[in-house]
């Protein structure tokens, strides 16, 4: 047999290539035109209209949680919502309050808030009301509210960004919405729709909770819509649906550019993505079930200065608004609504009938039961199991032979191609000056990792294509009753590689199946990916590839028709998540130091590999008897060759002015000791990499892994660092500190605590919880944490933090219970002692003439990095420590310190 001609697969990878791209730009970056006040009309949606709210709050600057550009910021849309109330029309009640939140104790005890007690103070908030006329009415007749739908986003941004992505951009939507729909002339029919704007979001979402456990409103709220940014623009996608299917079988219908993938929701869920959002308190406080949507487009500005209006796409805002409002009517004319499910934050209710969902080049959304999804697949796998089975016996000890071996071709292609893009990132680190060079350029990544992974995962495939083949010799020759092994005409010798190139495209079917299975066993609705997989390809194989073509070699049209609907349905979801991952890099590192540099860029390198060797299975089987063999080899090394060069020669910034890598610079005033407060400033990085170059820059820093800081939330094992100075910046008059007051013995040994926290209202504490199994927070207004609950350790700490407005407490008292097995044990102020018992770290958003100087040098491509557990420019830290020698108490109550 001739072999195949080297045009067959250039025409192959082509089609994957390009119909990869056209997918993901259809689906992810097509947007509409945004349209002007006049043209969206009075009840419409306009972009224009909403821009100029985001460039009102983005022009404040960063305006985090206690800040007076946040009281200027919720001025703003405190002012915008009268104005909706002046205007709105006769059939539409509006009614605005300014919402002033009590202290409180976040109840989040998972994910993200495991091992934490998040507490807040002084918050303030936005609430706007839209209700039907009649709803009015009822209210002075005295009858109950209508149901409502909650509508949420925070006004609140990171120290770090101006935050016109995260989350000015979806506040600006949520006040034109309101409008547009204050404006409808028949108003609703139903039910309200609430609009809150609230404060402490970045801090831990206890804007949300102090809605949901403080304002009366709540006991009418359905359904809930949370609105996030997870960068800047682009489409905003749906990423948490449910638990209720109700919401997300409604947007299905009436969204005019739906956006939607239970794969995020599954990636989000299981941990992979290490974030939380307001939906979350909704849904495990509150019972809600509602939508969860996302701006995620250059996901590396996040949180960071380049979270800017200039990076904004046109037609964004214009995306979300023309999804949510006609939604929301859809809502509001519903007298369905699905039920708050109380149960739902103690994890003892029943699974739901949750959905499979995701749209179809942004135009389409396919919404059905798992139920049903979980029946489907079943039966798929139940029958290609059992043609399976027939063709095994119908083919003998021969087919179940080949089908080991095609088995172990995916092994052997799986190793290969994850190999070789991992020893590339190993090797990354040691040919550039950073571990992700990639991060401002992705398309560096299919050079650097696709290529790779491509060419292992052929040769992987290759070498158990060769074994089978000499294997199908053998058992044709024996066929035959031919005793000599590799002697045959050449028409046996074509019909055994016709029968390995099939063995070799039945693996692809084989790998897909076994995805199938474990995806259905383990209830993941991203499983519908697999299933399109499977089934799409073998019923191209089935049609074109009958018995009675069996001497025929593999028709590239099987490839080409089988993976015509895969493509469209999943290409441009795996080319986001390789993006998403890519910008992710740039806030990866928890713990600076921690881990090799290398890892960050092994994960993107693993995840590149495994899309390649599940979509490219259908491809490379017809490069194993063509004249492409070493072209292909040549071009996939050329390819990672260049892209290697690059890097080296440093012809392609790893970052730039819009994609700056992430650093915090932070003054750290340390008391942590008994000898006398010093302060330096310190470097470091959430970005993969050394910091020699921002050193060199800013001079006078000194790199390393010896001076190893811990900022009670997280550790910096790798950093750099000022010599110690005096400047503290601080006023001498008053500087944060713990204090020990009583300590009492009983039943029970408790330790009075007291903390003053100077003029910082935010802060974080951690607690030994090797020494103290409960404790107890006070301040002049009462108990905040009583004694109680789940007070989670993680690696021995619970971390108690607090973040609260201008006018928060600053002064506390902390009452600790120990074990029983740690009585004996002395308490020492400072760091002294074998073990630190508590540590402190109080931020403030301050900068001294010193920190100032630094900034000034920081480089163009650098931003500082704000998120929850991170300091800001100024942290003081302080701890106290026990030892274990017996402490002289000739009572049960000492005063260990004066008051």
């Amino acid at each position: 047999m001739a072999e195949r001609s080297g045009y067959e697969i250039v025409v192959l990878f082509t089609f994957v290539v390009c119909g990869t791209w056209l997918v993901f730009y259809s689906q992810f970056k097509v947007l509409p035109e945004p349209l002007s006040a006049e043209e969206a009309g009075e009840t419409g949606f306009s972009e224009v209209a909403a821009m100029n709210h985001v460039k009102a709050l983005s022009q404040l600057g960063p305006h985090p949680l206690g800040s007076t550009a946040l009281d200027t910021a919720l001025q703003y849309v405190l002012q915008v919502a009268e104005g909706i109330k002046e205007e709105a029309f006769g059939d539409v009640n509006v009614d605005v309050e300014v919402f002033h939140a009590n202290s409180g104790v976040n109840t989040l005890v998972g994910g993200l808030y495991f091992g934490k007690t998040p507490v807040y103070s002084d918050l303030k908030h936005v609430v706007m009301r839209l209700s039907p006329k009649s709803t009015a009415d009822k209210l002075r007749e005295g009858e109950d509210e209508e149901d409502a739908i909650l509508v949420s986003a925070h006004v609140d941004t990171v120290f770090a960004a101006e935050g016109a992505g995260d989350d000015s951009s979806n506040v600006a939507v949520m006040l034109e919405v309101a409008r547009g729909l204050s404006k409808q002339a028949t108003g609703f029919k139903n039910n309200s729709v609430i609009f809150l704007f609230n404060t402490g979001e970045e801090e831990g979402l206890n804007g949300a909770h102090s809605f949901v456990t403080q304002h009366p409103w709540i006991n009418t709220v359905r359904v809930a819509i949370d609105l996030e940014a997870m960068g800047i623009g682009g489409k905003s996608g749906i990423f948490q649906a449910g638990p209720d299917p109700w919401a997300i079988q409604n947007f299905a219908k009436v969204a005019k550019y739906p956006s939607g993938q239970v794969v995020s929701q599954d990636l989000f869920s299981s941990g992979v993505i290490k974030s939380s959002t307001d939906f979350q308190v909704y849904k495990e406080v509150a019972g809600l079930s509602g939508l969860d949507f996302a701006f995620t487009d250059h996901t590396a500005v996040y949180h960071t200065k380049n979270d800017k209006v200039a990076l904004l796409k046109p037609g964004s805002l214009q995306h979300l608004g023309e999804n949510l409002l006609p939604f929301l009517l859809q809502a509001a004319s519903s007298s369905d609504l699905p039920t708050p499910n109380k149960t739902l934050s103690t994890g003892k209710s029943e699974d739901e009938d949750t959905v499979v969902y995701f749209d179809i080049l942004g135009r389409y959304m396919v919404v059905y039961p798992r139920s049903f999804a979980d029946m489907f697949h079943k039966a798929v796998i139940i029958l290609s199991l059992l043609i399976s089975i027939a063709s095994l016996y119908m083919g003998g000890l021969s087919a179940l032979i080949s089908l080991v071996f095609s088995a172990l071709s995916i092994v052997l292609m799986w190793i290969g191609s994850v190999s070789l893009s991992v020893l590339v990132a190993y090797v990354l680190p040691s040919v550039s000056s950073t571990p992700v060079p990639f991060v401002a350029s992705p398309w560096l990544a299919i050079g650097l990792f696709a290529a790779p992974a491509l060419l292992g995962a052929f040769v992987g495939q290759h070498v158990v294509y060769l074994f089978l083949h000499k294997f199908l010799s053998y058992t044709f020759s024996e066929r035959k009753r031919s005793f000599i092994l590799f002697v045959q005409d050449d028409e046996d010798v074509s019909e055994c590689e016709l029968e390995a190139e099939r063995w070799m495209f039945k693996a692809g079917l084989l790998q897909w199946l076994l995805v199938l299975a474990v995806g259905t066993y383990l209830k993941i609705g991203s499983s519908y990916l697999a299933l399109v997989w499977l089934v799409s390809p073998a019923l191209a194989y089935v049609l074109l590839e009958a018995p009675a073509q069996s001497t025929k070699p593999l028709d590239p049209l099987t490839s080409l028709i089988g993976l015509t609907v895969p493509l469209a349905i999943s290409s441009g979801v795996f080319v986001m998540l390789v993006n998403t991952l890519i910008g992710y890099l740039v806030r990866f590192v928890s713990n600076p130091g921690e881990q090799a540099d290398w890892i960050p860029t092994a994960i993107v390198a693993v995840l590149i590999a495994a899309i390649v060797c599940l979509t490219m299975a259908y491809v490379l089987p017809y490069i194993h008897n063509s004249g492409a063999k070493s072209p292909f080899v040549i071009t996939t090394c050329v390819l990672f060759v260049v892209s290697l060069g690059m890097v080296a020669m440093q012809m392609v910034p790893a970052f730039v002015d819009d994609t700056a890598r992430a650093v915090n610079i932070v003054q750290v005033v340390d008391h942590t000791g008994n000898s006398s407060v010093v302060s330096h400033i310190s470097l470091f990085s959430t970005t993969p990499g050394n910091l020699d170059v921002e050193a060199e820059k800013l001079g006078g820093f000194v790199c390393g892994r010896d001076k190893a800081f811990d900022f009670v939330t997280f550790s910096v094992k790798y950093s750099c660092w000022t010599e110690p100075t005096a400047k503290l910046g601080w006023k001498e008059s008053r500087i944060p500190a713990l204090r020990v007051g009583r300590d009492m013995e009983g039943d029970t040994r408790a330790t009075l605590i007291h903390i003053d926290t100077a003029y910082s209202t935010r802060w974080s504490l951690g607690i030994n919880t090797n020494e103290i199994k409960d404790f107890e927070l006070k301040d002049e207004s009462g108990v905040l944490v009583s004694v109680g609950g789940e007070k989670n350790g993680v690696d021995g700490w619970h971390v108690l933090r607090f973040a609260g407005g201008k006018n928060s407490p600053t002064e506390f008292n902390l009452t600790l219970q120990w074990h029983k097995n740690s009585s004996g044990k002395r308490i020492m102020e400072g760091s002294e002692g074998e073990n630190l018992l508590l540590k402190l770290r109080a931020d403030v958003n301050t900068k001294t003439p010193e920190m100032v100087a630094v900034l000034e040098k920081l480089l163009s491509w650098c931003s500082q990095y704000g998120k929850s557990s991170s300091p800001f420019t100024l942290a003081y830290l302080d701890a106290i420590s026990v030892d274990s020698k017996p402490s002289l108490r000739m009572g049960s109550s000492v005063s260990v310190a004066s008051e």
